[in-house]
């Protein structure tokens, strides 16, 4: 992917997201897509390949929005991100003005994928390991991300059952926000992203044995 060193992203990289909020067309990305390149997409495709020994091959974002479906016709992203895709859900990470995002998990399965996901939670043993799992997530500091929560419990599902939050929730997955400052200009950028990726590998490894 790149035989450039991964040294973090230079402060520039923030700015020019805050300045394409201000300036969201085609004129002013096309005038400044030379930054971008260098600055922003440049830092990522480095520290990616740099990853990928030990974590696979990624899937790099398009700077460009899909308007189609969508009120905003804004037509670029205000993030830059990445996934790396496994046999059932993956690792993300994502650079916004706001600071760096690392996780991993499944998120928003389809329907089948999340009644194999429910089923095992469900479970005595499966479930009971899932608990352990989250609950080492939360004591590293990554969150279960719980937006989209159901109010009540899934149907066929006790609103009693002792892992029914769980059960509530349409996808499986975790990790934290990491605040910009001056750690994001240097190497120690990659080891939060190391270590959140670690960190979510057993919810990733969790998730393929009991939904493939």
């Amino acid at each position: 992917m790149s035989d450039a060193t991964f040294t973090g992203w230079p402060t520039t990289a923030l700015e020019w997201f805050d300045e394409l909020e201000a300036n969201n067309d085609r004129t002013w990305f096309q005038a400044h897509r030379d930054v971008y390149d260098r600055d922003v997409r440049g830092p990522l495709v480095a520290l990616l390949a740099e990853l990928a020994d030990e974590f696979g091959d990624a899937r790099l974002s398009r700077p460009n929005r899909d308007t189609r479906f969508s009120g905003d016709k804004s037509p670029y992203k205000l993030q830059i991100y990445a996934r790396l895709d496994g046999p059932v859900g993956g690792y993300y990470v994502q650079l916004r003005s706001e600071g760096l995002f690392v996780g991993g998990g499944i998120y928003m399965p389809e329907r089948p994928t999340l009644a194999r996901l429910r089923e095992a939670i469900a479970d005595e043993d499966s479930g009971a390991e899932l608990e352990r799992i989250v609950s080492q997530l939360e004591e590293d500091g990554e969150e279960l991300m719980r937006d989209g929560s159901l109010r009540t419990a899934p149907r066929g599902y006790p609103i009693d059952h002792p892992r029914i939050e769980l059960l509530r929730l349409p996808h499986l997955a975790a990790g934290r926000m990491h605040p910009a400052g001056r750690w994001l200009q240097t190497r120690r950028a990659k080891e939060r992203v190391v270590d959140g990726w670690r960190a979510v590998t057993p919810l990733l490894d969790w998730i393929t044995t009991h939904a493939s």
